[in-house]
């Protein structure tokens, strides 16, 4: 399996060579390409097929082209373009990608060049360049990761060709070299590199005269057409040729130098002059525009009267705590011209410094005592209070532990400001004025990297650089050890560093270089855990990147006694309590490089306990999902085996509901909006640990409580993720096929429909599943329908009907007559559709299912109407709306609004017409309802003109 970009897009199942012809698929594979090897987001690659204004169904028209590709691959177990934990994956050691060839090339050629080994690395330069067919990407890369590829490519094609020529040139090869010189020249003729080794080449072949004249062309080139003259190395050439004394053979070699890191110690200050220990600003702080203001604001505010200003400025490890800290304070130390202390309290590690050592530090640094300190702690808190009195003092306390390290070393007034760092919030300090530092913006976190390993580099591959300070977190402290790697490697592309941070199991030990190591100032914070504390973050460390409610916590662990856990994951910054949601509850999250070495601690405690810790939070997710789905309308979509009349499992310990008190429906919609991405992330946590059952269990269970609130891209992505995994069980992966085929007919995609729903029902045809096999017949019914193809929609229907009337199923019994009379209606066959419609309300009423009901009494309105009734059916329509208002139906309301809208017309209620087609068009709108959407706006475009409604109706 082959894929090739540098030129015509081209793929190889290994019996030979296809173009990709469509241009969307071609953009789909130049997306996994772009950002390969990484895995991308579905949410990406639409981003970069369709832009800002994809389609509605971008999402499964993106499934449908993975699969082309797929297949085009010969790739039938999907081991080459794998679904990962976060989208797809284009694994390269199975489907080989020429650029990514070129590109490890190059760096190799760039390394061993460097290295003095000219003759490999010309070798190893002509082979990277035989890579190249043409443009990349056909000369039209689609979307804007694959344009960024492009130039890379690009620029990094002319850095192998100007590399080769010289390592040529280095191995004295000069006349052999000159004629692809000038043919590159003739190409890129701007490219000045080029015409030095023109005319050194040129000028070691003995023609030097011609050398001269290749001066004078470029010359003359860059004056007419830049209007600028060669730069100072050309011009320096052109003289050494003039005088003859350029060098027939290369003789630099490389040299280093070394800068000295120290820095000139100052003298001891007399007891009578000011205290001065801020140290150095770190020269490449940037950012932090908000945090600093805030904070110079707090520091600056002091009354003299009052008590000191302290100032707390807590995060994660890495957040830059210590950097900021001494930024404010270098801004404000004009204000406290008295003494500037900064002590380190090694907060963080194993020997934190105690009161005594730091207030004796203090003392001898105000110095001219002339007897010996106070032994007592009091006593030395109350000299060092004595002596600050009537000073103006700033104190800046780094990496505190407890507030008990801090109160002693306070000034004793409002003349005096301190800043301390800690990670914990140190809560319990008095007065204290707190400052959450967190990671940088996406920006200023470029703009350090930037700063470190130099603008011009940064711009060569911007999209690297993005990478790599996002694969950092955004935090100041592995972005400067990312920066310092990048420095000491100047032969490096960014992108080198980029594929080695993209391993999760790598990234820490990558993060380290010299006294700089991410790794060593995380594990000082988990050895200060409990053994609890240190396992919740280890086990949290499994889930994904969203917040969580704090029940989470409790699944994790096995207990209801959670919340001391959090708080001291919380006092320890390694977790933050980000906010309450709309239902009370508290969200925890956890920094996404924490996460990484959590997932890492998480290994130390065997598999067995990470895999139940996930099996115990999934199994929590699909309880209450469960829940949930027992208080809305039976659905069509209702697991099979996971029948109402079956009680539900008892609730844990650790969910914050009770058998009296279970999440209702009232609360559904809410809790679904606030849970829709966790929800998504436990169906993807419990496939990553080939929990394949219990991911297949919840994303079925969802399938309700997706199409009640026309959620249609999570339910595709929940069931498509586990459609995905090898070891699917047949008829749930025949359920799955049938919910996405709902979805294909939400969004009005009719052949992805019917394809899914044809397989579904082979499969269940072939294990002798009668109910499951109808009930795909039913939805393919659905598909008919929307084609007009209504004789076999009614066949479908009627097939489907026979089989769930022997099942004693009533609540899709009277779904199914419901339909058919539907059908009847929209084919004139009134009498027959009435009857029909009839017995789908007396079993719905039999039952109790009032949405059903509702769905009935909306058909009969527009029987009504179709009879030449419309007063009654005005007054039917109105019954079924409200009816889905009280059950917050909002699409079964909408539709019913759009088939309202006929009947107001037909009693010349134009108005009242316009404004239920708004109300309805707004909904379709919202929820990528095309089909809908579209009928609605043609209504409302009949109404505003003659009136006249006509057309066939949609419906549900």
């Amino acid at each position: 399996m082959r894929v090739r970009v540098l030129g015509p897009v081209e793929v190889s199942d290994g019996q030979g060579w296809s173009p990709v012809a469509a241009a969307r698929c071609r953009a789909v594979l130049g997306s996994l390409v772009a950002h390969g090897p990484r895995s991308v987001p579905v949410e990406s690659i639409v981003q970069d097929v369709w832009g800002d204004a994809p389609p509605r169904s971008a999402v499964a028209q993106t499934y449908g082209y993975v699969h082309r590709l797929r297949q085009m691959l010969g790739d039938r177990d999907g081991t080459a373009l794998r679904r990962s934990d976060a989208g797809y994956l284009l694994v390269e050691q199975k489907a080989g990608v020429d650029a990514r060839n070129f590109e490890a090339a190059v760096t190799d050629g760039l390394r061993t060049f460097e290295d003095g080994g000219f003759e490999q690395s010309a070798e190893v330069f002509e082979r990277a360049l035989g890579w190249w067919r043409g443009d990349p990407f056909g000369g039209a890369p689609s979307g804007g990761t694959a344009v960024e590829l492009t130039h890379r490519l690009t620029n990094l094609r002319t850095t192998a060709v100007e590399h080769g020529f010289q390592a040529r040139i280095n191995l004295g090869r000069h006349r052999a070299v000159v004629e692809e010189i000038e043919a590159q020249i003739a190409e890129s003729p701007f490219r000045e590199p080029l015409w030095r080794q023109l005319l050194v080449a040129l000028y070691r072949s003995g023609r030097a005269a011609e050398a001269l004249q290749q001066y004078d062309r470029l010359r003359r080139t860059f004056t007419e057409e830049l209007g600028t003259d060669p730069s100072p190395a050309t011009r320096t050439i052109h003289q050494q040729i003039l005088d003859e004394t350029l060098p027939m053979t290369e003789t630099s070699s490389r040299t280093s130098a070394t800068v000295p890191v120290g820095a000139e110690l100052a003298a001891p200050a007399e007891a009578s002059r000011p205290v001065r220990q801020l140290p150095p600003e770190v020269p490449d702080f940037c950012g932090r525009t908000g945090e600093t203001e805030a904070a110079v604001r707090a520091v600056a505010s002091h009354d003299r009267a009052g008590s000191p200003v302290v100032l707390v400025l807590h995060g994660a490890p890495g957040a830059g705590k210590s950097s900021l800290a001494l930024h404010v304070a270098r801004l404000v130390q004009d204000e406290y011209p008295d003494a500037q202390f900064h002590l380190g309290l090694a907060g963080t590690t194993s020997n934190p410094r105690g009161p005594d050592e730091l207030l004796a530090a203090m003392l001898r640094a105000l110095g001219g005592f002339g007897h010996p300190l106070p032994t007592s702690l009091d006593d030395c808190a109350a000299l060092l209070r004595s002596q600050l009195a009537e000073r103006r003092t700033l104190v800046v306390l780094d990496d505190a532990a407890s507030a008990e390290q801090v109160v002693p070393l306070l000034p004793p007034n409002g003349r005096s400001a301190v800043i301390v760092t800690s990670r914990g919030m140190l809560a319990d300090l008095p007065g204290a004025r707190h400052l959450h530092v967190d990671v940088l913006t996406a920006d200023d976190a470029e703009v350090l990297l930037a700063r470190i390993v130099g603008y011009e580099r940064v711009a060569r591959e911007p999209s690297e650089a993005q990478a790599i300070v996002r694969q950092c977190g955004l935090l100041p402290l592995p972005i400067r050890i990312a920066g310092a790697k990048l420095l000491s490697r100047p032969a490096w592309p960014l992108s080198r560093l980029r594929e080695r941070l993209q391993d999760e199991s790598r990234r820490l030990s990558e993060l380290s270089i010299g006294g700089l190591d991410l790794r060593a100032s995380l594990d000082l914070s988990l050895r200060s855990l409990s053994a609890d504390a240190a396992l919740a973050f280890a086990l949290f460390g499994l889930l994904g990147p969203g917040d969580l409610p704090g029940w989470v916590m409790g699944a994790l662990m096995d207990t209801d006694a959670w919340e001391p856990v959090a708080e001291e994951l919380l006092d320890a910054a390694l977790l933050q309590q980000v906010r309450l949601d709309g239902i009370g509850q508290p969200r925890y999250q956890m920094h996404d490089l924490l996460r990484v070495y959590a997932r890492q601690q998480a290994s130390d405690h065997g598999a067995d306990t990470c895999r139940q810790a996930v099996r115990r939070t999934v199994g929590s997710w699909t309880l209450l999902v469960d829940r949930l789905r027992r208080n809305r309308p039976h659905s069509l979509f209702d697991p099979l085996d996971a029948p109402r009349s079956v009680a539900p499992e008892a609730l844990p310990p650790w969910l914050p509901y009770d058998e009296e008190n279970p999440p209702s429906h009232a609360t559904g919609a809410a809790w679904m909006a606030i849970e829709r991405q966790s929800l998504l992330d436990a169906v993807q946590l419990a496939c990553t640990h080939d929990l394949t059952g219990d991911a297949g269990r919840l994303a079925l269970l969802l399938g309700p409580l997706y199409d009640q609130h026309a959620l249609y891209e999570d339910w595709g992505t929940s069931h498509q993720t586990v459609l995905d995994r090898p070891d699917v069980d047949d008829l749930a992966a025949a359920a799955l096929r049938r919910g996405l085929g709902q979805v294909h007919i939400y969004t009005g995609e009719f052949e992805a429909a019917a394809g899914f729903l044809q397989d579904a029902r082979r499969t269940y045809q072939r294990h002798g599943h009668d109910l499951g096999a109808a009930l795909a017949l039913a939805s393919l019914a659905s598909v008919h329908r929307c084609r007009g193809e209504h004789g076999a929609a009614e066949a479908a229907l009627r097939e489907s009907l026979g089989v769930v009337a022997a099942s004693g199923d009533a609540p899709k019994e009277a779904l199914f007559r419901g339909a058919l009379g539907r059908i009847l209606t929209t084919q004139g066959r009134l009498s027959e559709a009435r009857s029909w419609l009839a017995d789908a309300a007396a079993l719905a009423h039999g039952i109790g299912d009032a949405h059903r009901e509702a769905v009935v009494l909306r058909d009969l309105g527009t029987l009504e109407l179709a009879d030449g009734q419309p007063a009654v059916a005005l007054r039917t329509l109105e019954q079924a709306t409200q009816i889905f208002w009280d059950l917050s139906d909002e699409r079964c309301a909408a539709k019913t609004l759009l088939e309202t809208a006929p009947v107001l017309v037909a009693l010349s209620e134009r108005e009242r017409a316009v404004a239920s087609l708004a109300e309805a068009t707004a909904y379709f709108r919202r929820h990528g309802l095309h089909d809908d959407e579209r009928r609605s706006r043609q209504l409302l475009a009949e109404v505003d003109g003659t009136g006249a409604v006509t057309g066939p109706r949609t419906a549900r």
